[in-house]
């Protein structure tokens, strides 16, 4: 290796730490911007005034603050990501267990969620969605999907479409969920239950494992 290499590669380490460092600033600075002035109302600019850096450096990573709020769901889905895998594996291929503990758990990462940003969000400010699939969300979506096929291998839930399954699982939670933050109090375990009966028992209808 010569020399000029050597020097190169602290660089090239150097470079991409600072565009790791950057790239959670905005998210960090998007994150109290968004609590404090509301989705709505929050611009790229005030985004831009927190971070502290260049508008051009800002524009090197996201294109709007739409991109912005759909990273921070996507840091979301890679942070309940764990907790997911972890479920899978205690379930152990019981479909109907890995349903009931997925989706408390996730009823209970929603609401600390919504407590952190609503910690200085306005009031009143609708809860907003995000458009589109983030990498992490689909990553998520894999991990459900193989639960399904983990159960129907097993003989230990429906026989169905595993996509289908994982899709309605994960639609009909994003919907609760979402209901369940508009109400006060925030009620997690009525919204579980609601959920997991609502999944459990329209599945019943489906094809049952043969013996």
């Amino acid at each position: 290796m010569s020399m000029s290499q050597v020097a190169y590669l602290p660089a090239v380490g150097k470079r991409e730490q600072t565009k790791v460092q950057n790239r959670q600033a905005i998210l960090d600075a998007a994150r109290e911007v968004f609590g404090e002035l509301g989705y709505e109302t929050a611009t790229v600019r005030d985004i831009i005034r927190r971070t502290g850096l260049a508008a051009g450096t800002f524009y090197n990573y996201y294109r709007s603050k739409e991109e912005v709020f759909a990273a921070l769901a996507d840091e979301g889905a890679r942070r309940f990501g764990p907790q997911l895998k972890a479920i899978r594996a205690q379930a152990a291929g019981d479909f109907e267990i890995f349903v009931r503990r997925a989706i408390e758990a996730y009823f209970e990462f929603l609401a600390d969620e919504h407590r952190n940003w609503t910690a200085r969000r306005p009031p009143d400010e609708p809860h907003v969605h995000v458009q589109g699939e983030t990498p992490e969300m689909t990553a998520v979506f894999s991990e459900v999907r193989e639960a399904m096929e983990q159960a129907i291998a097993g003989r230990k839930g429906p026989v169905s479409d595993p996509d289908y399954m994982a899709a309605a699982c994960i639609a009909v939670a994003r919907e609760v969920g979402d209901k369940m933050l508009e109400r006060r109090p925030i009620d997690t375990h009525a919204a579980a239950e609601f959920a997991t009966a609502m999944i459990l028992n329209g599945l019943k209808g489906l094809p049952k494992a043969q013996a």
